[in-house]
């Protein structure tokens, strides 16, 4: 299992577009270097079946073959690359600044440009292997590596063609949807895997508590829970971190507390010292969100797309109906899993550390708070705000959340009431709206 930095690390490079281009290249430059060797030493050795689908031409014709196609490969990369850009400028104009993580990461556009790049460098490395008759040396031509460099280049001229159809696809906003979603199922089955125990109330603070602040501003991107247990049981402490993964950070601002795990036993102040050391070492921020523990990363992803799309300029509520559909599949693959604070015991069973988690009210909240601020005077809009809360209510037979989609369905009529609907699109909304709370309270409390 990846501690939170080296899970981190991973991360980034996975949401970067260098690394396995930079990959490419290099084993390009070792192959362009090694085969023509091999080449020469095979050179009139081989059979006339291999030879007859191998390079024939001179000097010459393999020098004019590898300069064009290093020539127009380095052209086709620039072409891929400034397709790229604009792609993520429409990405972050049009649907959520946040939204550049998931287009960075595509593994087509890494593998593609690492394509291009491979070819255009492998037919620099063997260019410079070819030698004419007016070197004053035998004249060579790497035949292997000259055909190797042709078929690289129409590997190359396909991945074009699919590249396009890729980038055209990935800008569609369903596309964008779909990515977003999974990728927020897997943190939601990461953090809060199904068949959760419920953690019950967690500890509170007792007397000798004291904060402790943190060592760096930024996001807190992850958690290392074995280093905070570590911390804990040397210590003879209990650790809360109060702040949810995704939460902003300040240098010397408290996000956490830690107390004694003996009552009447206090902990000095240079084991304080230490034992704040040892926090702040299991914390990692960074200067972006991402989804490695960060559930309401996603959530806000959405979030942020139905808000976009509801602005003036947009105009697009079929696109905020769309998100809301995705929210809602999220919001009730998360009922029955009891999210919320996680607490990790020692061996003897008592709670040691208390991880801060989202809960289902702030997830519902996250989800629902703009949209019904920005879209409740479209009709769709607001009609799927209603079905998400009934959904969620549904996926809710215990009725623990209750009081929240009550809550929610109370804002709802208040938000219809103060649109400037018709009066029988008004009266509509509001009999479901009142139909949900009425099959919301039926349901029996546990």
């Amino acid at each position: 299992m990846l501690n939170g930095r080296a899970a981190l690390w991973l991360d980034a490079l996975r949401t970067q577009l260098w690394p396995l281009p930079v990959l490419a290249v290099a084993a390009a430059v070792a192959l362009g270097v090694a085969l023509p060797a091999l080449d020469s030493s095979v050179d009139g050795q081989l059979p006339d079946s291999v030879t007859a689908v191998l390079f024939s031409g001179g000097p010459e014709a393999a020098r004019a073959v590898l300069q064009a196609i290093a020539g127009s490969l380095i052209t086709v990369t620039s072409l891929t690359f400034s397709l790229t850009v604009v792609t993520l400028q429409l990405a972050s104009s049009q649907f959520s600044p946040r939204l550049l993580r998931t287009f960075t990461a595509d593994r087509f556009v890494h593998g593609t440009l690492a394509l291009f790049l491979a070819a255009f460098a492998f037919a620099l490395a063997v260019l410079r292997s070819i030698r004419g008759e007016a070197s004053g040396k035998t004249a060579f031509v790497p035949e292997i590596s000259v055909t190797v460099a042709f078929a690289l280049a129409l590997a190359s001229v396909v991945g074009l063609v699919l590249f396009l159809a890729h980038l055209t696809r990935e800008i569609r906003v369903e596309t964008m949807m779909r990515r977003v979603g999974g990728e927020t199922r897997e943190t939601i089955d990461r953090v809060f895997p199904k068949g959760r125990p419920s953690e019950g109330v967690p500890p509170v603070p007792q007397p000798g508590s004291f904060p402790v602040t943190a060592d760096s501003s930024g996001f807190l991107t992850s958690l290392d829970k074995d280093g905070l247990l570590a911390a804990a049981l040397n210590f003879g402490a209990v650790v809360r971190i109060d702040r949810d993964p995704g939460s902003s950070m300040v240098e010397g601002v408290p996000f956490a507390t830690a107390w004694p795990v003996e009552p009447g036993e206090g902990l000095g102040p240079e084991a304080r010292e230490e034992l704040c050391r040892d926090i702040n070492a299991a914390v990692v921020t960074g200067f972006e969100r991402t989804r490695l523990q960060d559930v309401g990363f996603g959530f806000r992803q959405l979030a942020d797309v139905a808000a976009r799309s509801m602005s003036p300029g947009i105009n697009d509520p079929t696109t905020a109906v769309h998100v809301l559909g995705h929210l809602s599949a999220l919001l009730c693959r998360l009922v029955d899993r009891d999210p919320g604070p996680e607490q990790i015991c020692d061996d003897d069973g008592r709670v040691r550390v208390v991880v801060s988690l989202p809960s289902l009210p702030a997830l519902v909240d996250l989800a629902v708070n703009q949209a019904r601020n920005y879209g409740a005077g479209d009709a769709d809009v607001a009609q799927r705000l209603l079905d998400l809360l009934h959904e969620v209510a549904y996926c809710d037979p215990k009725g623990l959340y209750r009081d929240v989609i009550l809550d929610h369905l109370d804002r709802m009529r208040a938000a219809i009431a103060a649109a400037g609907y018709s009066a029988p699109e008004r009266r509509r909304l509001l009999d479901r709206a009142d139909a949900s709370a009425v099959e919301v309270q039926v349901r029996p409390e546990t």
